[in-house]
């Protein structure tokens, strides 16, 4: 039976640009765990999970999420769509929260703004975040959907980018979703203008090829 709101923590060890960041540690704790800790503090929040791979170099991950009490599921390794949705059927929710392992200074308060509006809009929204466009310091995203969302996306999207990505095609769909954004004061959005943002997404779209045959969900025939 599907429950209330679910916190989705994506990491694995394998990243391209600092491989094991994960668990480098800060103030004496690896990164993940602040992260997770944090997740676990957003207001409204009723469960965490962590979403990893089937790796076996993500077994340290795994293990670190059960001595902090948090649940861990483990999918693909480059269909982060299709990780979050196998996490989905693992832990029902009908609302999904979707966080980043590489986010140790993750304000709570921050993240918890962006879940009472997704929250407040009682159905009306599909996705609601902080980052389409971003005006908040890069660190502090935070993307809310819905269940209903996350499927509809997982069956129709074949771009490599978007099963990499989770969240793109949602965005860049907004025939089929209702996308809301939380913007934060434009002086800050100013101090930040000069941050690059989401190299890995750029990285991924330069990539995209669609396999022929791939179709939606992930599948091929």
């Amino acid at each position: 039976m599907a429950a209330g709101v679910l916190a989705v923590v994506q990491a694995r060890l394998g990243s391209t640009r600092l491989p094991g960041k994960a668990l480098e540690e800060i103030g004496g704790r690896p990164m993940l765990v602040h992260v997770l800790t944090r997740a676990a503090a957003v207001p409204g929040v009723e469960r965490v999970v962590l979403a990893t791979t089937t790796r076996s170099e993500d077994d340290e991950l795994a293990r670190l999420a059960h001595d902090l009490g948090i649940a861990c599921a483990r999918g693909s390794t480059d269909d982060v769509l299709d990780r979050f949705h196998s996490t989905l059927l693992a832990h029902p929710a009908e609302v999904v929260l979707r966080l980043t392992g590489d986010c140790p200074l993750l304000d709570p308060m921050v993240v918890g703004l962006v879940l009472d509006a997704f929250v407040r809009s009682a159905g009306t929204t599909d996705y609601v975040s902080n980052v389409d466009p971003p005006t908040y310091p890069d660190g502090l995203d935070a993307e809310v959907f819905s269940r209903a969302a996350l499927e509809r996306a997982w069956h129709e999207a074949v771009r490599p980018s978007d099963r990499e990505h989770v969240t793109t095609y949602i965005r860049d769909h907004r025939d089929r979703f209702r996308v809301a954004n939380v913007d934060n004061g434009p002086e800050l959005s100013a101090l930040n203008a000069g941050i690059r943002r989401n190299e890995g997404l750029e990285h991924s779209r330069a990539r995209d090829v669609v396999a022929p045959g791939r179709s939606p969900g992930g599948r091929t025939p």
